[in-house]
């Protein structure tokens, strides 16, 4: 079988599918593979690093597309492009499924395997093929890198002649993979962290790390889902969220939010009123600004500052500013994922619709969308 990793597209995409350690473990499977030259350059792998494993560097891209069997790559797919694969090829990459009705249609047109990586369930099982949360973990470390680069302080505090320096204060909104990470590396750098979460069980979590929790009694239910989210708030919930966190933010120098609701727009859980009540040269860090963002004021892509001085980033691709080791751990998560239906006599991938981990990551399979949550 001959797996295929095309060059991405996208300008602001610095990642990739394989690294050459992974691509070199799936030639050991049994596989053929291919890259598209200049796969890797943004990551820091040249093409001959490639070579040097097993793999064939190909520049004929639509080749490399009609002929293989599995199609690696981070970002979904041109519609275009879909109809270049093979009848009953095996497609995987983050597709934005509930956004994109039109690509599903285009997959189950050409008769298309297509997984998306944001559907991977969030199981044991899964969890080295978790593509969602082994990103999410570099975007919570490079959140806290880009506002120790930004900030007017330091994080540490620091007893020098000229007197005491206070550590940074961090609030950290959403307590997930990206949240605890977060936490993690700005204890490191010697911030006192604050962080909030409606789930208890992540509010333990935050203070393992040796964050202070903010519990604030929201009424009514929360927590978390079955996939590990938290669960969607009312509006009275979230008016109440606000409230109590606006306290907190007047006082941090730097402010990070994760909060996703899976497959819709992300909560608004920071009003311009609490951004108005921030310091001067606060910095806002809005890890959810692709899908919307957390913070009123973020625009996608870019800094925006305050008429009272507090800077909002909301940059894209957040773990693509640490390109060769996001591209790292997520050619394992493919590798992983290929590996686990690997059948090593026949050297063939065996997807059965009916397993557990493809029952949850599987949208199209033999010219229709089989799974339940996008059937209509």
């Amino acid at each position: 079988m001959e797996l295929f990793a095309p060059l991405e597209k996208e300008e602001i995409e610095t990642r990739c599918a394989l690294d050459p350690v992974s691509a070199q473990k799936l030639i050991k499977l049994g596989l053929t593979v291919k890259v598209e030259s200049g796969l890797g350059n943004c990551s820091g792998y040249k093409d001959a690093d490639y070579t040097s494993v097993g793999a064939e560097v190909i520049s004929d891209r639509n080749s490399g597309l009609a002929s293989a069997d599995i199609v690696c790559r981070v970002s979904k797919p041109e519609a275009a492009e879909i109809t270049q694969l093979k009848e009953g090829a095996l497609h995987v990459s983050f597709l934005d499924p509930f956004n994109e009705a039109a690509l599903l249609d285009s997959f189950v047109t050409q008769k298309v395997k297509a997984v998306s990586l944001e559907m991977m369930p969030r199981t044991t099982l899964a969890q080295k093929m978790d593509a969602l949360s082994s990103q999410a973990n570099l975007a919570g470390y490079t959140a806290v890198s880009l506002a120790a680069e930004k900030m007017l302080k330091i994080f540490p505090m620091m007893m020098t002649p000229a007197g005491t320096i206070s550590p940074a204060k961090v609030f950290i909104v959403g307590i997930g993979v990206a949240g605890l990470q977060a936490i993690a590396t700005a204890k490191r750098l010697g911030a006192r962290v604050t962080a909030f979460d409606i789930r208890p069980e992540a509010l333990e979590q935050a203070e393992s790390l040796g964050a202070k929790a903010l519990r604030i009694d929201l009424g009514g239910e929360t927590g978390g889902t079955s996939q590990g989210y938290a669960k969607e708030l009312t509006p009275e919930q979230i008016e109440k969220q606000g409230l109590e966190q606006a306290k907190v933010c007047a006082q941090s120098d730097v402010v990070i939010t994760t909060a996703k609701v899976f497959g819709r727009k992300s909560p608004v859980l920071i009003k311009k009123d609490t951004v108005d009540s921030m310091q001067r040269g606060s910095i806002i860090i809005d890890l959810a600004a692709e899908s919307g963002g957390n913070v009123e004021g973020t625009v996608l892509g870019e800094e925006v500052v305050t008429e009272n001085g507090v800077r909002i980033f909301g940059y894209a691709n957040m773990e693509g500013r640490v390109p060769q080791v996001a591209t790292q751990v997520l050619a394992s998560n493919f590798y992983n994922f290929v590996e686990h239906f690997w059948d090593k006599e026949s050297k063939t991938l065996k997807t059965d619709p009916e397993d557990e981990i493809l029952k949850g990551c599987l949208i199209t399979d033999n010219g229709e969308i089989i799974h339940e949550r996008f059937k209509k």
